[in-house]
């Protein structure tokens, strides 16, 4: 896997952990095991784009009363949504 920072061939799959603000901003929530990148060379760990997508739209279209402080990134996922989609986004 390359590095979108360094782009060094040394970056691997990871398991990390995250925090989001929820969309109505009353509090953050951390998120565990969150499909990440880990780069040896530079020390980078990032999430990318198409993953902040997925949890960004799942906050939106979910009931986040419902969630504790701490959810895995797969257990945040399977919560049924309100709409099938995120309507609001472009």
């Amino acid at each position: 896997m390359k590095c979108l920072w360094c782009e060094s061939e040394y970056a691997e799959t990871a398991g990390l952990t995250g925090y989001w603000e929820l969309p109505d901003g009353s509090r953050a929530v951390q998120i565990t095991v969150i499909p990440s990148v880990s780069c040896s060379s530079c020390g980078m760990e990032y999430q990318e784009d198409h993953i902040v997508d997925e949890i960004e739209d799942q906050l939106m279209l979910i009931d986040t009363k419902k969630i504790d402080s701490t959810i895995s990134y797969t257990e945040l996922m399977s919560i049924p949504r309100f709409l099938k989609k995120n309507y609001f986004k472009l």
